[in-house]
């Protein structure tokens, strides 16, 4: 079976290509996609069954061989950068805290400030 790697892939349309690790590109169906799998990354190395389609080759029975490196995982700050922003988090949620306990909710800015870091920490989280 040919191995190579993805070109492209549009999960909304339902196609994209492959590179032959020979050369030369194949044409892939949603269809062709392993069970439970929607779509395809770019880089990402794969094995498949070749046909002789109309306007060229079409790939069958897609394996997936390895999944390419997370974009967001490569992105993703230094653990001593998250250590500050979490000790951030704890401070402004104390300040928060002891304002309810005296029966007081935070002001506008400080309630916005507040959610942006709650926001940052929890995509960091999601990683």
């Amino acid at each position: 079976m040919p191995v190579g790697k993805v070109r492209f892939y549009d999960a909304e349309k339902g196609f994209g290509f492959l590179v032959k690790e020979g050369g030369g590109d194949v044409y892939v169906r949603a269809n062709a996609l392993p069970p439970g799998v929607t779509t395809l990354k770019p880089g990402q190395k794969v094995e498949f069954g070749v046909v002789a389609g109309r306007k060229g080759e079409q790939a069958l029975s897609l394996t997936l061989l390895e999944t390419p490196p997370s974009l967001s995982k490569a992105s993703r700050k230094r653990p001593e950068q998250l250590a500050v922003l979490t000790e951030d988090l704890i401070k402004l949620l104390d300040g928060i805290g002891a304002g309810y306990r005296r029966g007081r909710h935070p002001d506008a800015k400080h309630a916005q400030r507040v959610a942006q870091v709650l926001r940052a920490v929890a995509d960091e989280l999601e990683l």
